[in-house]
């Protein structure tokens, strides 16, 4: 079974990223912008001279090549050919930077205690399996130093019943289809391309692992819901709005609706 699900989970999404989302432009809108300005305002908390960041699931490289560009060493591990066939076409001869084909379930080549920063900003995205998510946050906390931060993007379950099954007209054949079950939990299948949680169940599943929480906080918030209204703010008001996000994007009780969640953690033992 589960050499089923890794051979379905690479078609679908070698096929959902070279034809279905072109990555490389996706944060560049303003609704968009909200979730690389907030991602970046948290990393930045933590960077130090000489810290070594991984990134897995780099994509086309946003997050790599920034903190690349700011003189930190990057190692970056993306899936999907194509976005890494557009992250390597970036590096300048400037840049102290790896980028490697790679999944987030097997960092082998990498050694225990490696990473000050580890960033794992997409694959959480597309592991349909407890023993895949698990997997992944055993990896990064592997190779992430006994003081250092980790830090995983999700997907809130109310949101995409928001983006998808309501402002794209999905609520009857989502129903029907059985891509929600009878509580609204979306269906962790490959052939559904993402996987939701609740904020209480990746708590619970980080806590599990061994990961301590430090913050758990919204990084787009409902903007993408809004994205027509959200493009056409002027830039005063886009600064506005962008600032009242990051004032309430530790608020959990606005969280549910936001389109992308991150959780920031840390080791809670040796390994």
């Amino acid at each position: 079974m589960e050499v089923f699900i890794m051979n379905n989970r690479n078609e679908i999404l070698n096929k959902f990223y070279n034809e279905a989302c072109d990555e490389d432009i996706r944060l560049d809108s303003k609704h968009e912008q909200l979730e690389f300005l907030t991602t970046d305002r948290y990393v930045q908390k933590y960077l130090k001279p000489g810290c070594r960041i991984l990134e897995i699931g780099a994509g086309t490289g946003k997050y790599s090549l920034h903190y690349a560009n700011q003189g930190y060493k990057v190692n970056s591990i993306e899936y999907v050919q194509h976005n890494l066939d557009i992250l390597k076409s970036k590096i300048t001869n400037e840049m102290d930077i790896i980028a490697e084909q790679g999944d987030a379930i097997d960092l082998s080549r990498f050694d225990n205690n490696t990473f000050d920063i580890v960033l794992v900003l997409g694959p959480l995205y597309h592991l349909y399996t407890e023993e895949e998510v698990n997997k992944c946050i055993i990896e990064a906390k592997r190779v992430c130093k006994k003081d250092g931060i980790m830090m995983f993007a999700y997907l809130p379950n109310d949101s995409i019943m928001i983006s998808w099954a309501l402002l794209k007209g999905h609520l009857k054949s989502g129903q029907d289809n059985k891509q929600f079950d009878e509580n609204f939990k979306m269906i962790s299948e490959p052939n559904e391309i993402m996987r939701a949680f609740y904020i209480d169940e990746i708590e619970k599943i980080m806590c599990s692992n061994g990961i301590e929480k430090i913050v758990n906080i919204s990084t787009s918030g409902v903007a993408p819901h809004f994205r027509d209204i959200i493009d056409n703010l002027s830039d005063e008001e886009y600064e506005i709005w962008k600032n009242y996000h990051f004032s309430s994007c530790e608020r959990k009780e606005v969280q549910g609706y936001s389109t992308h969640m991150l959780y920031i953690g840390k080791k809670d033992s040796d390994l």
